[in-house]
């Protein structure tokens, strides 16, 4: 008896190696804008030129995995769940891996911002937790009742601070965005019992606040899978936290191992980007982040998402120009087929 429980723990042990070994390393992005930019005329062209469509450029230039936003009632109906049932579907033709992520508001939720729905601000907390599980499900449902695989789910974007604030304001509610969170937490396997819930902060090259939320996040025994981390240069660099490009990686890739050492957790970067004015300096970034994301963690850093790669004009850190991408994006590109080589 005690040969063949050996034998049977041996062979669990070799299929979940197997699947593991099975993972790919996955390289993404948030084009969750694409519906929108082609509705008021956008174009996108490869670098010759030609015309594409985003989801297939991405697809050209190695990426495996879109990420896409849900906004709970935008005032122009884009990044609602019938909108992200759109870019879900072409990610699906492309055999693309899909992340999903709440937003848990009606327009961008981010560190300076968490606010609550209109439709859910006479809301108690308990009411709360009801209408934020719902929408989760209904949005999830609708999905996978169209045959979409959703492999990841952030609950929550960037939540530094916690969400639906004040009710969820981590410094003032720990315990209710605990709550909320893992209302969510809950809703996400309803539908997709399979996929990774994901808890996502800002600033990876600071660990004060993920020990500050996940330290939360157990003491009040709310469920996720994953930690998801911004890594941005600029965004460091302005706010003081770091001095260079390679302080924010090293810091960043340094935290991935202490974070997975002290929670658990496997964590992925859910957004990175670069001044797209400096295209050779962010690709370089690019290139390191992924080459130390891959290397460096352990195997404990599972992809990199750049955020918006395709968006310009109003704002710095995509990886386009005119409509086309930079050389930013060559470093998807080359680490595609470096991974593809190791194989």
């Amino acid at each position: 008896m005690k040969s063949f429980k050996n034998y049977i723990l041996c062979m669990a042990v070799m299929i979940a190696t197997s699947v593991f070994a099975q993972e790919p390393f996955w390289l993404g992005a948030d084009i969750s804008g694409t519906t929108a930019l082609e509705a008021h005329g956008g174009q996108l062209f490869n670098a010759q030129g030609e015309k594409r469509e985003n989801t297939q450029l991405m697809k050209d230039y190695g990426l495996n995995a879109v990420r896409l936003r849900v906004w709970v009632n935008p005032k122009d109906g884009f990044c609602n769940k019938e909108d992200v049932l759109v870019l879900a579907k072409r990610a699906k033709a492309h055999d693309m891996a899909i992340m999903i992520d709440f937003h848990y508001s009606d327009w961008w939720a981010d560190p300076a911002k968490q606010n609550i729905p209109e439709a859910w601000k006479e809301l108690d907390y308990k009411q709360m937790k009801k209408a934020l599980a719902k929408h989760t499900r209904e949005t999830l449902q609708l999905l996978k009742d169209n045959d979409i695989d959703v492999k990841w789910v952030q609950v929550g974007n960037e939540t530094t601070h916690g969400f639906l604030w004040d009710m969820g304001r981590a410094e003032k509610n720990m315990k209710q965005y605990a709550g909320l969170s893992d209302a969510g937490y809950a809703a996400v396997k309803k539908v997709y019992p399979k996929a990774i819930c994901i808890v996502h902060l800002d600033g990876g090259c600071d660990i004060k606040r993920y020990h500050f939320i996940f330290n939360g996040l157990k003491q009040y025994k709310s469920r996720y899978d994953m930690i998801g981390l911004s890594v941005y240069p600029y965004w460091d660099i302005e706010a003081g936290l770091t001095k260079s490009d390679q302080e924010t990686l090293d810091k960043a890739i340094a935290n991935i191992c202490q974070l997975y050492r002290e929670y658990g957790k496997e964590l992925m970067i859910v957004e990175t980007g670069y001044n797209a004015d400096e295209p050779e300096k962010g690709k370089k970034f690019l290139s390191d982040l992924i080459e130390a994301s891959v290397n460096q963690t352990e195997g404990h850093c599972k992809g990199v998402f750049y955020w918006a790669p395709e968006l310009e004009g109003h704002y710095k850190l995509g990886a386009f120009r005119n409509h086309r991408p930079t050389v930013i994006m060559d470093a998807y590109k080359e680490a595609s087929l470096k991974l593809s080589d190791a194989k």
